[in-house]
């Protein structure tokens, strides 16, 4: 039922399309292109961008049950359903599968045939998803989200919130391959910088709240590594922070949407808006292993004013000006 309710949600981003009549949309299925999203986490998380995916799909003249047909599933922030979605997805022979993170990996390793988009991934070549950036080979190809380059710049901006940030601590999934590569990168940062750094390791939602008790000593702020357990688990997260009186930053703006208190990182609809065009050359004939992967473009820092006077936090002027969205 959940899935059914989540399609016709689906289906609504993509401007009507479900209004198309169902018998037509019943005699073109068969021959329709099928596109398989698998989305990580869940509709309240990811939604932004399968619609932005949606969009852009539109333009490109592929509207869902007129000249293709979409199936989308929600893994619901459970890293074991990736594999059970990719088989599904296989058993339906779809034409592309297009997907996000680690669920990339799972993709893989159920087909080495049919074409996979990652809309987002942190490090595309240390996960062995291509054999280089510029010629992926194979069945694989997409965007990367430079994830961990990133650490440095979140601490930079920390910093300039947070004053006085002597302490650190870094909540990461160590499961979580793109998680640990990027807990890496804000550790490697948090040293040049001067500051000492406490890891809060988890594996499972269970592990979330210990996570906190386990906190020895006082804390000045909390580095975010996103994977889909976190983002699943982010309301509970941030009010285990902002009880703790701790402030956040994380890379993606949903985190700042529930209660952190800033974000920064590569725009996620833009970047999945752009997966639609390697679906669009894939469906007329390209191979994804000729289709190099790009960077990002599109960069946002989004801050959450109320957390920030919840904190007793003053944001500089100059600082929010700097903002691409300011939330409360």
């Amino acid at each position: 039922m959940a899935s059914h309710i989540e399609r016709r949600k689906f289906l609504a981003t993509l401007g009507g399309a479900a209004a198309w009549p169902l018998a037509a949309r019943a005699q073109q299925a068969a021959k329709l292109p099928i596109i398989g999203f698998l989305a990580s986490t869940s509709a309240s998380h990811q939604s932004q961008w399968v619609a932005a995916f949606g969009q852009r799909l539109r333009e490109l003249g592929w509207i869902d049950g007129r000249t293709a047909r979409i199936e989308v599933r929600w893994a619901e922030g459970r890293p074991e359903r990736f594999a059970e979605i990719a088989v599904e997805f296989v058993r339906l022979k779809v034409d592309v599968i297009v997907t996000v993170g680690g669920a990339v990996l799972a993709a893989k390793q159920a087909t080495s045939v049919i074409p996979i988009v990652f809309g987002a991934a942190s490090d595309p070549l240390g996960m062995g998803l291509v054999a280089s950036l510029a010629r992926p080979g194979g069945n694989v190809t997409g965007l990367s989200v430079q994830a961990s380059d990133l650490a440095s710049k979140r601490l930079e901006l920390l910093r300039e919130v947070v004053h006085g940030l002597r302490r650190l601590a870094i909540l990461v999934n160590v499961d979580y391959p793109a998680a640990v590569l990027e807990m890496r990168e804000a550790q490697a940062a948090a040293r040049t910088l001067g500051l000492e750094v406490t890891t809060l390791e988890i594996r499972r939602a269970e592990d979330i709240v210990p996570g906190f008790e386990a906190l020895k000593g006082p804390v000045d702020a909390l580095y975010i590594c996103p994977d889909p357990v976190l983002a699943a688990h982010r309301v509970r997260i941030n009010t285990l922070a902002n009880v703790a009186r701790l402030p956040t930053i994380t890379d993606f703006r949903e985190f700042v949407e529930a209660g952190s208190l800033m974000s920064y990182g590569p725009s996620l609809p833009d970047l999945f808006r752009r997966a639609a065009d390697y679906v669009d050359k894939i469906l007329r004939g390209t191979k994804p292993g000729d289709i190099p992967v790009e960077q990002p473009t599109k960069f946002d820092l989004v801050i959450n004013l109320t957390t920030a006077k919840a904190l007793g936090l003053t944001i500089p002027e100059s600082f929010l000006s700097r903002a691409d969205e300011v939330i409360g």
